[in-house]
């Protein structure tokens, strides 16, 4: 039997950075944020978003479409949190969990990638 795309650990580690991304835009500074806490929530629900809709084509070549689609929301949640450090709404060790799951969701993207255009 087929997975379906709740089973993939890749979407289950993104579900764990949009709870981490939603809990980080709870803090104070970001009160009167509300473009910037808009970006980064659609950015990080993307890339799980992404990862459920593809799989649902049954193929290959569009599921590897969707999920570079989620590579690219990963570099966006990543991009936001070093502004957020550098624009002083957050620390470096605030954002550090997140900014290291974005990358690790990121590699395993690539692979999974590369899996399925191997077998293309």
């Amino acid at each position: 039997m087929t997975k379906t795309f709740d089973q993939f650990e890749v979407y289950q580690k993104s579900i764990v950075l949009a709870r981490e991304i939603f809990n980080l835009m709870n803090h104070s500074s970001f009160e009167k944020e509300y473009g910037f806490k808009d970006q980064i929530k659609r950015a990080v629900v993307s890339i799980s978003n992404n990862i459920a809709e593809g799989s649902e084509y049954n193929n290959n070549r569009q599921f590897i479409r969707f999920l570079s689609h989620s590579k690219g929301s990963c570099a966006e949640v990543r991009s936001m949190l070093i502004l957020a450090v550098e624009l002083g709404l957050l620390s470096r060790e605030q954002i550090q969990v997140s900014f290291d799951l974005s990358i690790e969701i990121s590699k395993n993207l690539s692979k999974f990638i590369d899996y399925l255009k191997s077998r293309l």
